[in-house]
This record gives structure tokens, sequence and C-alpha cells, in this order.
């Protein structure tokens, strides 16, 4: 049964930074392209950021570019979101997504920005 799970969320002060994590299991993780996404209250659900199978040629949201990064170890079946310079704008639940074939989803983590 795949499943994806995030975890790294929380508070964090304006300026500051977080990483998340998505350990996947269940699936050929290393063939999928992974993502993370991010849907704030009241708004749809946006893609922050996604990276293919071999880990070249992430991709980024234009309002992360240059703060957050992107990265997988296909060993342990994670990917990662690093995310610098937080504003509360970042506020939103994120999750991971993987693709291929099929398409699974994470339970999301949560990500306040606030002073």
């Amino acid at each position: 049964q795949a499943q994806l799970v995030e975890s790294g969320g929380g508070l964090v002060q304006p300026g500051g930074s977080l990483r998340l994590a998505c350990a996947a299991s269940g699936f050929s993780f290393s063939r999928y392209t992974m993502s993370w996404y991010r849907q704030a209250p009241g708004k749809e659900r946006e893609l922050v950021a996604d990276i293919t199978s071999t880990g070249s040629s992430p991709n980024y949201a234009d309002s992360v570019k240059g703060r957050f990064t992107i990265s997988r170890d296909n060993a342990k079946n994670t990917v990662y979101l690093q995310m610098n310079s937080l504003q509360p704008e970042d506020t939103a639940m994120y999750y991971c997504k993987a693709l291929l074939f099929r398409t699974y989803w994470g339970q999301g983590t949560q990500v306040t920005v606030s002073s």
C-alpha cells in the first residue's frame, strides 16, 4: 500500500527556516517525480517545487525561488524541502505528491510563519 508521510512542519518566526521531509513507502519511489504543494486557508492548492526521479532539473514557483530547495534521497525513499527566509505568506499546509503512472498524496504538514 502506497504511503507518503510528511514531517517537519511547525511554527517559525519570519526570516526563519524549516526543513520538511516526506517519507515514501509501498511503491517504487526512485521512479517517481516528486513534488511539494501547499494550500493556504481559502486558497487553491499550488505547486511549490518538483524534482525528477533522478534529482535533476528541479522546478520552483516564482514565489519561492531562491528561498526553497527541493532534494531527494532515493536510498532513503525521502524527498525534502528546505525552506529559508520564511515569510507569513508561506503559511500553509504543505503536501508531497508522487507522480508516475499513478498519483499519491501525503496527509500534509502545517507550516505557520508568525511573530
